[in-house]
């Protein structure tokens, strides 16, 4: 509730900008216009919440992925594990999918309660599609969690397991970071390379395949990295910074 009178808030004042204001779409919601910005633990994104159902930058490039994947394979056919839901993702995909359940590390809102590195309570084969969005920058034995995602997918399964893409090449902590909400890693693009030891192919989306009216750039000032509270993270040039989606195919 809080969350919504922010959002709400932030809207009503973004409707006095409105002449200077750029407008967007939402291709989750279908909403058009001005974008709220939105503070994450590590600093403010400008664009960045649809005003509507508070879908980020990944999310809407994650539902572009999706809705061009869906052009290729039969979503009512598909039984989908979908790891961290995110609940206005879960209520589009409920009603998409031939079964749908939910798990996390915490029980609260889910159907099972899992953490990835143990072996998963499903027989091997049980889903067609296993969705993980920002989970693996959580987890130190990554590889692990990769090996029981293969293992629970039927054959011709696909995995959907983007991770936040901050720096040039991946950087490992030695230690989860508390100022990132327990980050291992600063993930890069080549992170992606370590999916491919477990997937027959990998298709990577990324922010520049889709119209800029959707705005899925992440508008972020990143120069000033490292931070006291960020000490190996690189600095990056710019503020709008591409994300990407990785589609794996087993």
């Amino acid at each position: 509730m809080r969350i919504e009178f922010k959002r709400r808030l932030a809207l009503l004042r973004l409707r006095f900008q409105l002449p200077v204001a750029p407008k967007f779409e939402c291709p989750v919601c279908q909403y058009t216009g001005p974008f709220l910005p939105f503070t994450a633990t590590i600093g403010p994104r400008q664009h960045a919440m649809c005003a509507r159902c508070g879908s980020l930058e990944r999310h809407r490039l994650q539902w572009l992925a999706l809705t061009t994947i869906s052009k290729q394979v039969d979503f009512s056919k598909m039984r989908v594990l979908h790891f961290a839901p995110e609940a206005f993702l879960g209520k589009k995909f409920a009603g998409m999918f031939r079964s749908y359940a939910t798990a996390d590390i915490d029980p609260r809102g889910v159907d099972y309660m899992i953490d990835l590195t143990k072996p998963l309570p499903f027989a091997a084969r049980s889903f067609d599609l296993v969705y993980a969005s920002h989970v693996l920058e959580h987890i130190a034995d990554d590889r692990a969690a990769l090996e029981n995602i293969r293992r629970v997918l039927a054959p011709n399964g696909i995995a959907v397991l983007p991770v936040p893409i901050v720096a040039k090449r991946t950087i490992e902590y030695p230690e989860p970071n508390p100022f990132e909400v327990g980050h291992v890693r600063a993930p890069g693009l080549d992170y992606y390379r370590r999916y491919e030891p477990f997937f027959r192919k990998i298709t990577i989306f990324v922010s520049e395949d889709f119209s800029e009216n959707f705005q899925t750039f992440i508008y972020e000032d990143r120069s000033h990295w490292p931070t006291p509270e960020m000490p190996l993270r690189e600095p990056m040039g710019g503020i709008r910074h591409p994300d990407a989606v990785p589609i794996c195919y087993l």
